[in-house]
């Protein structure tokens, strides 16, 4: 039956003997017993407390002369907690992952990579671009004058594209 009882039950810091119900009416011996209790365990809390301040101020003392401070503390407490989490048994595992995932899309990069310059010196190499390269050169040779011709590419493209801006303003000065 004390399992069903509804009356509550006393939280924490809450005055037990307010919460005596009516109907439970105590003798005054046990009200006095209840009373010693009470006071006793007040007192023990009370010790306790005193003991835990003393502790902590002997620890701060310790420290102090130690040389450890706050930042030292938070800064080893990170170390701790990051050794902690980097041997665990997930962290592991994902970290295993990861570095596999990260040789396989390396790997796939360098392939796309070497697949791209193939192209482009299948590209280049092709009789289309030799012949667009031959009409550039032509053109940078009639715009560009005594130049010797060849080159780098990207100069021939800078020459023709300044030459057609030329042309360009050249003709709407006639209109």
């Amino acid at each position: 039956q004390g399992l069903l009882r509804s009356d509550s039950i006393p939280e924490v810091g809450e005055d037990a003997a307010a919460t005596v119900g009516m109907e439970e009416t105590l003798s005054e011996e046990e009200q006095d017993e209840l009373r010693k209790e009470l006071a006793k365990v007040e007192e023990e809390i009370q010790t306790l407390s005193q003991v835990l301040a003393a502790k902590e101020k002997h620890l701060a003392e310790i420290k102090r002369k130690l040389g450890i401070n706050s930042l030292q503390e938070l800064r080893q407490n990170i170390t701790k907690s990051w050794q902690d989490v980097t041997s665990t048994t997930a962290y592991k595992k994902t970290s295993e992952t990861l570095s596999q995932a990260s040789q396989k899309a390396s790997a796939a990069f360098s392939s796309v990579g070497s697949v791209i310059t193939k192209k482009f010196e299948d590209v280049r190499n092709s009789p289309t671009f030799k012949s667009f390269e031959e009409k550039v050169e032509n053109l940078k040779s009639k715009v560009g004058g005594s130049k010797p011709a060849g080159g780098d590419f990207g100069e021939v493209l800078n020459s023709a594209a300044n030459a057609s801006a030329t042309e360009t303003i050249a003709e709407e000065m006639q209109e």
